[in-house]
C-alpha cells in the first residue's frame, strides 16, 4: 500500500492536550470523507491512546506524547501513540478488560477495550522503563 499523506505531532502530557490530540486527528482523517460515527470512533481511540499515556505513561510526572499519523491510498488510516514513559510491565494483561494499575484512582481499566471496538486493530508494544506504543488501524470507508 502506497502512503498518500502522514503527519506527525508531539505535545506535553498535560490533560489539556488530550481534546487537541482528538482535533488534530480528526482534522488530518477527514481527508478521506469518513461518515460521523467513523470519524467519532476514531477520536474516541485517539482520546483514549492520549489519557493512557498521560495518566499511566508518565504517572505523576511531565513527558512528551507523540502522535503518527498515515493515510495509505486503501483509505486504511493508521495511528500510533507513543510516549517514553514508564511502560507496561504485562501487556497482555493490561489489555484485559476492567485492568487498572491505578485502582485508588478510580480508573475503570478500559481505555484498551474501548480502542479495539473503535478500531480495526490495536497493537501495544511496550518496555518497563522506556515507554509504549499504541498501533491502531481504521478503514475509512468513504461517507
Amino acid at each position: 500500500m502506497k502512503i498518500t499523506n502522514q503527519m506527525e505531532i508531539s505535545f506535553l502530557s498535560i490533560p489539556e492536550n488530550e481534546s487537541f490530540a482528538r482535533v488534530a486527528v480528526s482534522a488530518f482523517a477527514v481527508q478521506l470523507n469518513p461518515t460521523l460515527d467513523v470519524l467519532a470512533d476514531i477520536k474516541t481511540a485517539v482520546s483514549e491512546a492520549v489519557t493512557n499515556a498521560i495518566v499511566h505513561g508518565y504517572c505523576d510526572c511531565m513527558g512528551m506524547v507523540k502522535i503518527e499519523a498515515i493515510l495509505k491510498d486503501n483509505g486504511m488510516l493508521r495511528l500510533v501513540v507513543s510516549d517514553e514513559g514508564c511502560g507496561i510491565e504485562n501487556v497482555e494483561e493490561a489489555m484485559q478488560p476492567f485492568f487498572t494499575s491505578q485502582p485508588e484512582k478510580e480508573r475503570s481499566g478500559m481505555g484498551f477495550s474501548v480502542m479495539q471496538t473503535f478500531m480495526d486493530q490495536v497493537e501495544v508494544m511496550s518496555e518497563p522503563g522506556k515507554g509504549t506504543r499504541v498501533t491502531m488501524e481504521k478503514k475509512i470507508l468513504a461517507g
